[in-house]
């Protein structure tokens, strides 16, 4: 049978690709790949920008293509073939990278083109190209001796099995878990249609009374609305469990392992730790920048934070005696706080948010911004029941993208949300390929009658995978390594971030908040709720996300040296951590932005990300939400230019100056004018 995945495509057939096409597809792509690089090395014409650069970006373009539907397959609906097939294709992908950053004569021919490099007349973003590659290269061992070179393919190698392992073993550890619940007394102050999902689990095991798990919509609702405060502990204990229990899932060695390789990486690379590896190529470009930081903003909301505790062991008292605030019940009182202080109820809320309106909702702001248009399209193939396929087009009906959109949990999807991509945007030619891109969740799922009511934090979530979907959506570059989401790691956050704004938006909530039944429209009460909730309790989580952040500098920046994970975690988080406990909790061993995914020593650009997006918005403000002359700005000079030039540049070119941090602390309640 022909293999799918070694045809020419441009939609993924899903409809026809099995697991264990990947594997030789990987392999026979890797072999015509160092063909097309081999061509390069051996071509007798001295090195220029199109027969070296050019030909080496577009060299292994279906591998590309092929690695991405492997991954993200691997991602949001794997099973135990993928898992079996990674831990031999991510070792060969890992190898095959290291053969071309470490080609002495690939390399001889890029650095012929860089040393002449202010001669020859290249436009910006050909430049940008050749100083991606060169850098890439030096960074990547090209200059290190062979033995050296040689040590640098072990790490990679280890590194990519590890990595693949440590997120397995979250996965496994999270699905393993349930907890049978046969009374529903057990459960009072839950929502009614988290019983009912919650009793569908338990009939799919063939159990009466209810299943409770530990993937995220059914963790949090019960650390937010369970009365049962035996109940809230026993979740929030497994919840910190996750592979730090000692079994053949346990994490702990593993992040030891990952640590000392990327340490090891780094110096033979000729930087002191990773976290300066990394740091060298972002915006922040050292941890000392970093860390000032993260110190200056938690110089300012620490003071709130201790304040918004205070408040809380008080009304935790007050509400239910509670005299000695745990972990496990600060979400719960938080909730009922939110409930006192604003009359906030959020069961009631949601019916404002069913998911088919809020989708509709942001499709529309898309149009109103960006002039785009959705449209499902059922021809086109997906790799799930539930997955959902747009052909997306311009107001002049020309073709833009496809989006694909995955939004419930399943045994087969790791938690969390992310968006990703298909096919990345690049020009060849007169053509310009357009992308495919992905947005997957983990939302709460349908009720009986079908309807999947969303929280308001599953609402921001939505807009956030959404606008990171746009910056690959409008993609305009030429070269696909520079296109898209291809940008800084403390960038790449800005266009997710700015998009949660018009959350908050009379103008643009007016679009879809609607009662699911009636169709009446969000009460301005609640609106007014929503937008004074923005800065609820944002001491705190303004700490605990730099706590987040911290934890992740410390692993990465030479802090960390084999120590036993439960206590180096403990120290480092010990200063943002005001509700002390004793208890077994360790949440590094499930912390896959860092482990696994892209975030090592790079976790803080969540927040580096929100001063970008606060300061950004705040010209919306100005100017009017939909404001298009606005909005083409945003598009020209952020989302469609990828990693063409240096992110601080394009910023300004958008905002006509340097981001400022006070729209973000007004934002957050932390000052009140800009002289605080």
């Amino acid at each position: 049978m022909t293999n799918p995945l070694l045809a020419s495509f441009d939609l993924v057939p899903f409809d026809r690709i099995k697991a264990h096409h990947f594997l030789p597809a990987v392999e026979a792509l890797i072999t015509q790949a160092k063909s097309n690089i081999d061509q390069i090395t051996q071509n007798q014409q001295p090195a220029n920008f199109e027969n070296t650069l050019l030909a080496l970006e577009f060299s292994g373009l279906q591998l590309e293509r092929v690695s991405q539907c492997f991954f993200n397959l691997l991602s949001a609906h794997t099973d135990e073939t993928l898992q079996s097939e990674a831990q031999q294709i991510s070792p060969r992908l890992s190898s095959f990278k290291n053969d071309i950053l470490m080609n002495a004569a690939l390399f001889e021919r890029i650095k012929s083109i860089y040393d002449q490099r202010e001669s020859l007349e290249l436009n910006t973003e050909q430049e940008r190209l050749l100083e991606q590659t060169y850098k890439s290269f030096c960074r990547n061992g090209a200059l290190l001796s062979p033995d050296q070179q040689d040590e640098i393919r072990g790490i990679d190698q280890a590194l990519s099995k590890a990595t693949l392992t440590f997120g397995n073993n979250v996965l496994s550890e999270t699905n393993s878990f349930s907890l049978h619940i046969e009374k529903e007394a057990d459960l009072a102050g839950l929502p009614q249609s988290f019983l009912e999902r919650a009793q569908e689990k338990a009939r799919e095991k063939d159990l009466k009374g209810y299943l409770i798990g530990l993937e995220f919509p059914s963790y949090m609702p019960v650390m937010k609305f369970a009365k049962n405060r035996d109940l809230r502990q026993k979740l929030w204990l497994a919840y910190g469990a996750r592979g730090a229990q000692g079994n053949t899932q346990d994490n702990k060695a593993i992040i030891r392992e990952i640590v000392a390789l990327r340490q090891r990486r780094a110096k033979i690379l000729g930087y002191p730790n990773h976290a300066e590896f990394v740091l060298e190529e972002r915006m922040a470009k050292s941890p000392a920048a970093v860390k000032d930081f993260l110190s200056d903003l938690a110089e300012k909301a620490k003071p709130a934070a201790i304040k918004e505790l205070q408040d809380l062991q008080f009304f935790a008292y007050e509400f239910e005696q509670i005299s000695e605030l745990q972990p496990w019940d600060q979400a719960y009182f938080s909730e009922a706080l939110k409930k006192k202080s604003f009359n906030w109820e959020e069961e009631k809320v949601k019916a404002y948010f069913p998911l088919n309106q809020v989708l509709s909702g942001v499709f529309s702001i898309a149009q109103k911004l960006y002039g785009l248009h959705f449209e499902t399209d059922p021809t086109v193939p997906v790799y799930h029941k539930e997955v959902t396929a747009f052909r997306v087009t311009d107001q002049s009906g020309a073709f833009k993208a496809i989006l694909y959109t995955d939004f419930h949990p399943r045994p087969s999807k790791r938690d969390g949300a992310w968006m990703t991509s298909y096919k990345t945007q690049y020009k060849s030619g007169e053509a310009n390929h357009r992308p495919h891109i992905s947005i997957v969740c983990n939302f709460t799922h349908p009720d009986t009658q079908g309807v999947a009511l969303l929280t308001f934090q599953e609402v921001t979530t939505l807009f956030h995978e959404f606008g990171h979907a746009l910056h690959g959506m409008l993609a305009d570059t030429h070269y696909p390594s520079l296109s898209g989401t291809s940008v800084s790691w403390d960038f790449v956050e800005l266009p997710s971030q700015i998009m949660e704004n018009w959350c908050f938006q009379k103008e643009s909530l007016n679009l879809f908040a609607k009662h699911y039944k009636t169709q009446e429209p969000l009460p301005l009460a609640y609106l007014d709720q929503i937008n004074a909730l923005k800065s609820f309790q944002e001491g705190l989580q303004t700490l605990r996300q730099i706590g987040f952040a911290t934890l992740d500098m410390a692993y990465h920046d030479g802090q960390f040296n084999d120590q036993e994970i439960t206590a180096f975690e403990g120290e480092i988080l010990a200063p943002m951590q005001l509700l002390k406990h004793n208890h077994p909790y360790v949440m590094s061993t499930a912390f896959s932005h860092i482990f696994q995914g892209g975030y090592a020593a790079g976790y803080y650009s969540y927040k580096w990300a929100e001063v970008l997006d606060a300061d950004a918005f705040s010209l919306f403000e100005e100017r009017g939400i939909f404001d298009g002359e606005t909005a083409q700005s945003f598009a020209q000079n952020i989302l469609s230019k990828g990693g063409t030039q240096d992110p601080m540049v394009l910023y300004q070119k958008f905002r006509g100056r340097a981001p400022k941090n006070e729209a973000l602390l007004r934002r957050a309640g932390l000052i009140t004018s800009d002289k605080n």
